[in-house]
């Protein structure tokens, strides 16, 4: 059994390095426990992008102390060994109709763990006992739910009560971020589903699209997210669509002053004014309307009237689907920053800086991108006895 383990390891070490993530001294180590993490294992103080950028000298810890942490690597191995298969062969056949699912899931990733977690309460319909978060502004727009829900019907004919919806979206979230051209990355799998929702948490702590650097920095700060890792998240903004109305502020009335935001670069203003054209609703930085930061799809619902008009984030999928993440950066160097909170990563010298380095180098950004996402996936987890695993990841089950 050992000896099959560690050919798995080997195998999967080679797609790793293939995908683009590189080795120091041939090891990798993974952030399998985060700030906040409800496993209860004490969260590492240091973060994976030290001081020497020693970014891959992480180790794969020996499997015995892995028995002690309740995530690990193939932990559906024996109760459920062709779960992880089931989630990526259904993403890529609704990928292959469909592509503007991978900005979706990623973005329903994004708002499940920023909330309390990596929980799927994301997922839960409003019932008698609990408010929906997706009630919560933000949320509203959100898609893919019925994705999630078709991957997690095939599990349970296959394998009833065993793989958590928590587990399902990441999964499928990676997968999205593989299939949109950005980097493989490993996980560890054994989450389990919140019974309960935080809607009042998920209207108050998502960032809004017009908010500002300060207050970026210190939502993400809070859960353990340094500048370098805030950063690299953004780069999925290089997928997706969004509505005039998140932005057209800038266009015509930043901050109430009548006149264009500055900071956008004048060609690309007369470019969006051509998509967007005035419209006397636009909101104003700050106001908390519209979805959140970071997040790939702001599609479906608009901040009151405005012009409804759509803009590719990924522009055409400039410089191909090697560029995922790239793209978006040279623009924000451009200032060509589509949302104010875009272009607000400009404006620090904490974050500029891998504004910078992320535009030129785009193995940097899909190495950093790749830790920052197994980070968030793993953000304050319910695992062991804590949660349970939903039959219906819309329905929490029923006391017994």
């Amino acid at each position: 059994m050992r000896f099959i383990i560690t050919c798995l390891v080997i195998a999967l070490s080679v797609y790793v390095a293939y995908h683009g993530l590189e080795y120091d001294h041939g090891f990798i180590r993974l952030t399998t426990r985060s700030p906040g993490n409800r496993t209860g294992v004490k969260a590492p103080e240091k973060s994976p992008f030290d001081d020497n950028d020693d970014l891959m000298t992480w180790y794969m810890e020996d499997d015995s102390d892995h028995q002690s942490y309740s995530l690990h690597y193939d932990f559906y191995q024996d109760s459920c060994p062709t779960a992880e298969r089931i989630i990526t062969i259904g993403i890529r056949e609704v990928y292959a109709a469909k592509p503007s699912v991978a900005p979706s899931l990623i973005r329903l990733l994004f708002h499940d763990c920023f909330i309390e977690g990596c929980d799927a309460s994301v997922l839960l319909d409003a019932d008698e006992s609990l408010t929906s978060e997706k009630e919560a502004s933000p949320n509203q727009s959100l898609k893919g739910f019925d994705v999630i829900e078709s991957i997690k019907f095939e599990l349970e004919k296959v394998c009833p009560g065993v793989v958590s919806c928590a587990d399902v979206l990441v999964l499928a979230a990676r997968e999205a971020v593989l299939m949109a051209g950005g980097p493989f990355y490993p996980l560890e799998t054994g989450r389990r589903d919140s019974v309960v929702a935080f809607k009042e948490i998920a209207e108050r702590e998502l960032p809004s699209p017009q908010a500002s650097i300060s207050v970026i920095l210190a939502r993400f700060g809070t859960r353990g997210f340094n500048e370098r890792e805030t950063v690299s998240l953004f780069g999925a903004h290089s997928i997706g669509i969004t509505h005039c109305t998140f932005f057209e502020d800038r266009l015509y009335n930043f901050s109430g002053t009548g006149k264009p935001d500055p900071d956008l670069d004048t060609g690309f203003q007369q470019e969006l004014k051509t998509k967007c054209p005035y419209s006397a609703s636009a909101p104003s930085p700050g106001t908390g309307v519209g979805p959140s930061i970071p997040a790939s799809d702001y599609g479906g619902v608009s901040s009151g009237g405005g012009s409804d008009g759509v803009v590719d984030l990924s522009y055409n999928n400039e410089g191909g689907e090697m560029n995922f993440g790239t793209r978006y950066y040279r623009r924000l160097m451009q200032k060509k920053g589509l949302m104010y909170a875009d272009q607000q990563l400009t404006g620090r010298e904490e974050t500029e800086m891998w504004v910078r380095a992320y535009a030129s180098d785009t193995q940097l950004f899909r190495r950093d991108f790749a830790m920052s996402m197994m980070k968030l996936s793993n953000y304050h987890v319910l695992t062991g006895p804590l949660g349970q695993v939903r039959t219906t990841c819309s329905k929490v089950l029923p006391k017994i």
